[in-house]
């Protein structure tokens, strides 16, 4: 389900982003329309995308998501509706790649949780999911994949 866990250090980049605070059941909704905006608005300032779209998990509950999802960017973009300028810090974290449909994603973290519990690494509060390969690039759920980060605190 999920490729061997490594520590590592992500690098910092300036991103576009969109927040947004809403129940679970609305994800598959809100996150199509939230990358198109992005998408658009990037186009608008003349930039593209440095890489694939993310979300930015701040806390998770059982009935809400409070989350950026987002682009890597080569430059500042200006605030423009919803999309804002961000930033991503470069940080000691521990990462994977699940591969496989989107519904797979909850036990792929449990895997992965369970690993950075076996190896007693303690974790921020934040996570990370890009969506490096997935129905933009490929109807077959069997061929996406999302790249796991947590962010780590010891």
């Amino acid at each position: 389900m999920i490729e061997t866990p490594f520590i590592t250090e992500s690098t910092a980049c300036t991103t576009a982003c969109i927040h947004l605070v809403i129940p679970r059941a609305e994800m598959m909704h809100a996150f199509g329309p939230a990358i198109d905006a992005l998408v658009a608005t990037l186009s608008e300032q003349g930039l593209s995308p440095a890489g694939p779209a993310f979300a930015h998990h701040f806390k998770i509950t059982p009935d809400t998501f409070d989350f950026e999802v987002g682009f890597a960017t080569t430059a500042l973009i200006a605030p423009a509706g919803r999309v804002k300028p961000g930033h991503a810090p470069a940080l000691k974290v521990a990462r994977t790649v699940y591969h496989g449909p989107y519904e797979g994603l909850p036990a792929a973290w449990g895997e992965f949780d369970a690993w950075m519990q076996a190896h007693g690494l303690t974790q921020a509060e934040d996570l990370w999911e890009h969506y490096v390969t997935g129905p933009h690039t490929s109807p077959d759920p069997t061929t996406w994949r999302t790249e796991l980060t947590r962010p780590l605190t010891s």
